[in-house]
């Protein structure tokens, strides 16, 4: 058993770009109005609205810092912060937002 995230976008082709070519998803599926991309084990899709949903965070994990360093060098010019340690959670992480203000974390957990 599986599941999908979906979000609206009035921007489908920048945000489908945007996480294909920079984060490194790959598109899953296409259907009428939506793309669906998927990144590991996680499958995230977005269609074609007259509104953008912005709900949520989209959290990218990678096996280690270095992975995270990686994401932050592609991402620079849209992160809000810096990688940095969390100590609450047990994590290297940071934030960044994609072409619609939507929220994105890089992070991969240190335990």
């Amino acid at each position: 058993m599986s599941g999908i995230v979906f979000y609206e976008t009035e921007a489908l082709e920048p945000v489908v770009e945007f996480y294909t070519e920079t984060i490194g998803a790959t598109v899953w599926r296409e259907q009428p109005d939506c793309t669906i991309l998927q990144y590991d084990n996680l499958l995230f899709g977005f269609c074609a609205r007259d509104r953008t949903d912005r709900c949520g965070i989209i959290t990218f994990v990678t096996e280690d810092e270095t992975g995270v360093d990686e994401l932050y060098q592609r991402l620079a010019d849209r992160a809000t912060e810096e990688p940095h340690y969390n100590e609450k959670y047990g994590i290297y992480q940071f934030f960044a937002t994609d072409p619609d203000g939507r929220t994105v974390e890089c992070q991969a957990f240190l335990d």
